[in-house]
């Protein structure tokens, strides 16, 4: 029985030795490590931050009514292009009743005093022709008659303002009709025919009629980070990309930007305006969401660059590993420039014709 033992063991220990013997021999045999190699090339880099925002117009009016009432006409539809002065809308004034009322109770009242004061004026002035009076007591008698007449004169213009928004015979144009006040694009009407609409007042700003733009003068509004806002400066150029319009790219001058910053999602935002130079025959509809890249810093045209992934660093030191014989690799430690966050600028430290090692991975 030991015997059938001891041989048992002997070819377990014969196994496990044959084994490791054959795993060593296949792991000796595993291919070594390519690293595969590229160079640097020539190229421009440019270091460029992102703002995002829209384009509107620089100045958007809002054409409010002098009047309250209801819109009677409407003159214009949103997409139309008007000039100074074009009519815009026709308010139809509802009075207020009490008003209303006194104002013809005065009309009343004047027409009564009128009456009385014509013939008193005319019953003086036979007693003139007659001698009977003096001309002093007369120029009396005809003041009154004339302060009656003035006074109807007014109560009726007082009564047509209350009712119709323009005293009768009046040479200016009534209150009741919308005029455009810039020229322009109208961009919305709010209103339509029947609605109500109240005037422009200390207490209210009225309700808007239409609001109308000059479509070629737009601007950028965007929101840029604090981190950022420091490198930009007015009069930076930016190039605009508008979401809507695919293919076209839009210059813009910066002109604005925020003194304050205001916080959104926990990160402070600062407004800037760019003043957005459209091309003739060149459209931009209000409101377009854009993206507008500023450039923070540009090589002099093509420099030598690798891609920032090849780098490594040593203390404030960097180096890249260059090939100097068949997979056979040494330091060679650069100089840097610009960086746009892929590619960056090697001032000194290699040439073009140095293969550099891909570390395993990129």
């Amino acid at each position: 029985m030991k015997t059938v033992l001891k041989i048992i063991l002997g070819i377990a220990l014969l196994g496990v030795f044959g084994y490791t013997i054959y795993f060593l021999y296949n792991k000796s045999k595993e291919e070594p490590v390519v690293y595969k190699t590229t160079s640097a090339e020539a190229m421009l880099i440019t270091k460029q931050t992102v703002a995002t925002g829209s384009v509107v117009p620089r100045k958007e009016i809002d054409l409010v009514p002098q009047v309250s009432g209801i819109i009677e006409e409407l003159y214009v539809q949103a997409g139309e292009k008007i000039k100074k002065g074009d009519l815009i809308a026709k308010i139809r004034i509802i009075p207020n009743m009490i008003n209303m009322n006194n104002a013809e109770s005065r009309l009343n009242q004047a027409e009564i005093n009128l009456r009385n004061a014509n013939i008193n004026y005319e019953r003086q002035k036979q007693l003139l022709e007659q001698g009977v009076i003096s001309q002093s007591e007369f120029e009396t008698v005809e003041l009154a008659y004339k302060t009656a007449k003035a006074e109807v004169k007014s109560a009726e213009n007082n009564l047509a303002l209350i009712k119709e928004g323009q005293v009768k015979d009046s040479k200016t144009e009534t209150n009741t009709i919308v005029r455009s006040t810039v020229d322009g694009m109208v961009l919305n009407v709010p209103v339509e025919v029947g609605n109500s609409v109240i005037e422009s007042n200390t207490f209210n700003p009225g309700t808007t009629i239409a609001t109308v733009a000059d479509m070629n003068d737009m601007v950028f509004v965007g929101k840029i980070d604090e981190t950022e806002v420091g490198k930009i400066k007015e009069g930076m150029s930016l190039i605009l990309t508008v979401g809507a319009i695919d293919n076209v790219k839009f210059n813009a001058i910066l002109q604005h930007i925020a003194p304050k910053g205001v916080e959104e999602n926990g990160a402070i935002q600062f407004e800037i305006k760019a003043d957005v130079q459209l091309l003739e025959g060149q459209f931009i509809r209000a409101g377009y969401s854009a993206n507008a890249s500023v450039v923070l810093d540009q090589t002099l045209g093509e420099v030598l660059a690798i891609q920032e992934s090849l780098l490594n660093f040593e203390g404030d030191s960097v180096y890249v590993e260059v090939e100097v014989a068949q997979q056979l690799f040494e330091k060679k430690y650069l100089v840097t420039g610009i960086s746009d966050g892929i590619n960056i600028e090697v001032k000194s430290g290699i040439t073009k014709e140095d293969k550099i090692k891909i570390p395993i991975g990129d």
